[in-house]
């Protein structure tokens, strides 16, 4: 069965009351008998189970992307000898 929050307009006086969903809402205070009022909040909702985000419904891919290495870099060329001077 649902709880139901409400609060009093005269005293301000707040409090919960479980209640079935075809029972009629309360009416009066039961401080000082003034005229209450439903107080409606956000709930909290935790969906469980796979298919909620985005990732559990992605593709799947089973090879990765090859790996590159990167290139060596050249070697420079040997410099020249200098000949050798015939006399």
């Amino acid at each position: 069965m649902p709880t139901y929050q409400y609060a009093c307009n005269a005293c301000e006086h707040e409090f919960e009351a479980v209640q079935s969903f075809s029972d009629a809402s309360l009416t009066q205070c039961p401080e000082c008998k003034g005229e209450i009022r439903k107080v409606y909040s956000a709930v909290g909702v935790v969906f469980k189970g796979s298919g909620f985000y985005k990732t559990d419904s992605a593709k799947k891919t089973t090879s990765e992307p090859a790996k590159t290495t990167p290139a060596a870099a050249p070697t420079p060329a040997a410099a020249p000898t200098p000949a050798a001077k015939a006399d």
